[in-house]
């Protein structure tokens, strides 16, 4: 019998309660370190504790780490833990930027160590309904709206409204799960979609708090609508197939409560990462979801990109007449 995976967990933030939950109910993998530079956090998980990441990983010597310490900080944390050996599983974003996560790839690679981005949406049961009811058809369209108050998600990680250490605003949080969600729907034959216009609303300290962001694929036209000061969750999905029908999937259809999907979801994320440990398979996702940020905050301070236009915080689905293929 294959013994578990002992894993630590660096950053013991909003995020990190799914994954020790997870942990938790997991046959495979087993909680063996936590670590945060809060000092009063690490001792209520019940293993040992700590607050530098590099003595734990030179003093447990575990076999992964999950790391959901601020953006700012992946590169740093994921550097030291792939350096030894240790496999890693880095909440979305990769990295603060492409070239931080261009150095962690390149750096995985060289040492031979699995290195995975966690996109906890792709393991969202109503999303995989919709893949099936996709199963054999190709499509044409997509549009995921992603809406939420971050306020309300963020608690006292006060790290995401600041633009230095998140990356930016709703587009680099948001945006590489909707991003995500995209290459997912259009299935790995077809090539990451290019962003091809970018309409962001900032609030008066420049964060983006809103953005409507239009791409293009091969074969396919897609629409990102984010909103930060949304009244409560909305997280949807709406198809359109080259058949002529048009499916629509709610996120958080189900899970009463808000954040309430991130639970099994998170669980989905553990068991593709000790997929990828056990097995390791491609590059997953995590440079082009940067680079669909990157993208997005350039065309959108672009003059002709229509800077400081305001997206309505109440944006159309394509069935509802929003059309992707006739814009941008």
């Amino acid at each position: 019998m294959t013994a578990p995976l002992r894993v630590a967990v660096i950053g013991l933030g909003v995020i990190s309660r799914f994954y020790l939950a997870a942990l938790h109910h997991s046959p495979s993998m087993r909680l063996a370190a936590v670590c945060d530079s809060d000092p009063s956090k690490p001792g209520s998980c019940g293993v040992p504790g700590y607050t530098d990441h590099v003595r734990l990983l030179d003093g447990e010597r575990p076999d992964a780490v999950v790391v959901t310490v601020p953006n700012d900080v992946h590169l740093r944390v994921c550097a030291d833990a792939l350096e030894r050996g240790v496999a890693v599983c880095v909440e979305k974003p990769l990295a603060l930027d492409v070239a931080q996560g261009d150095a962690l790839r390149r750096l995985a690679d060289r040492r031979d160590v699995p290195l995975f981005t966690a996109f906890h949406r792709r393991y969202n049961a109503a999303v995989a309904r919709l893949r099936d009811e996709c199963a054999g058809s190709r499509v044409t369209e997509v549009t995921v709206r992603y809406l939420e108050r971050i306020e309300d998600h963020a608690g006292d990680d006060g790290w995401y409204l600041d633009p230095g250490r998140c990356g930016g605003g709703c587009v680099a949080d948001n945006g590489p799960n909707a991003f995500d969600l995209l290459r997912l729907l259009l299935g790995p034959a077809e090539a990451a979609p290019e962003v091809v216009s970018a309409r962001i609303e900032r609030d008066g300290r420049g964060i983006d708090r809103r953005a409507d962001v239009l791409l293009r694929s091969r074969t396919a036209a897609a629409r990102i609508l984010l909103d930060w000061s949304y009244p409560g969750e909305r997280k949807d999905v709406e198809v359109r197939l080259a058949d002529g029908r048009t499916l629509r999937t709610d996120m958080l259809d189900g899970h009463p409560g808000f954040k309430a999907s991130l639970w099994h979801e998170y669980v989905g994320v553990l068991r593709d990462f000790e997929r990828r440990i056990r097995a390791p398979r491609a590059p997953d996702g995590g440079l082009a979801a940067l680079r669909f940020v990157r993208a997005a905050y350039h065309l959108a301070e672009s003059p002709h990109a229509g800077r400081g236009a305001s997206v309505p915080p109440q944006a159309r689905l394509i069935g509802d007449g929003a059309r992707t293929g006739g814009r941008g």
